[in-house]
Order: C-alpha cells, then structure tokens, then sequence
C-alpha cells in the first residue's frame, strides 16, 4: 500500500511542523499550506487522502475552504481547532468535516483517527 498523502492547512507553522512530524512518524506524506486559498490550489493540482485543517486562518477560513473543497474532492477531512463550543463542530460538519477535534492534539489518538478515515494500516 503507498503512502497516503496529506494536507495540512494551519497559519502556525508551529501547528504545521508538529502535525507534519506526527504524520511523517507514521509513514504518510505531508504537503503543507497556510491558508485556504493555497490549501485550494494545492488539492486542485494534486490527490490527497486526507486533510488536517485548521478553522481560524487569515483569507480563507477552514469552513469556507472545506465547502470549496467538497466540490473538487470527498476525501476525509478533519479539523482541528482551538474552538470548542458545540455550534464550532456543528457548523465544520455541516460544510463536509469527517471529524472535528479540539486542540491540543494527542498525536496517538491523532493517527489513530487518521488510519481509520484512510484506511491505512494500523
């Protein structure tokens, strides 16, 4: 089975870095953008299995990103962000998020998440 390729959108680098080593660390390939608009241009050129974004960026937000990108792509997204009332996920799962986790992240609960939505080998 190859490598499944990911695309992590987050205006941190930081938050970039920690989430691209985590997913490294389990033998996936990481593309990374800082926002929405570039996150589009990214999935528009190229095939990814799954996204990591972040809700709170500048330009472009997760939840406008994540209703632009339901109309290129199905695959599974998962957002992360600092946001934890009740209407912050209903709001990412109506405009097409497959999961919504509160940061911080614990990074085995992370890939655990990610082999299921993918598919990948545990």
């Amino acid at each position: 089975m190859s490598a499944k390729q990911v695309l992590v959108v987050d205006d941190s680098t930081t938050i970039r870095l920690y989430h691209q080593q985590i997913l490294e660390s389990a033998g996936m390939r990481v593309t990374q953008a800082a926002n929405g608009y570039e996150a589009l241009e990214k999935a528009l050129s190229q095939h990814f299995d799954l996204f990591l974004v972040d809700v709170n960026m500048p330009m472009m937000d997760g939840y406008v990103f994540l209703e632009k990108l339901r109309e290129i792509s199905s695959a599974p997204a998962i957002v992360i962000s600092s946001e934890a009332g009740p209407q912050d996920a209903q709001r990412a799962y109506a405009v097409g998020a497959s999961l919504y986790i509160v940061k911080p992240v614990d990074p085995h609960q992370l890939l655990t998440q990610i082999k299921m939505l993918t598919g990948a080998e545990p």
